[in-house]
């Protein structure tokens, strides 16, 4: 038997201009990308998207994309 969650998986969150620097930045958006890997997110499913405001708040999304096909490799998990 094959489970399968087409869903996306979303690790998001908003900071405003005094909550972050480009370092805490750049860590942030590793951590995200890190814990999609260890989930077992491959390279080419993930996908990155920093949003800089007008006033300095940043926002960040790192999404799984899974794929549309079920019986991919590697989509085979046994219950």
């Amino acid at each position: 038997m094959t489970l399968y969650q087409p869903e996306p998986v979303e690790i998001s969150t908003r900071m405003r201009p005094d909550e972050w620097t480009e370092a805490s930045l750049s860590e942030l958006v590793t951590s995200y990308q890190n814990q999609l890997r260890e989930m077992g997110a491959p390279e080419s499913e993930i996908v990155t998207e920093v949003d800089r405001d007008d006033d300095g708040g940043v926002s960040v999304t790192v999404t799984w994309a899974k794929g549309d096909i079920a019986d991919a490799p590697g989509m085979e998990q046994t219950l």
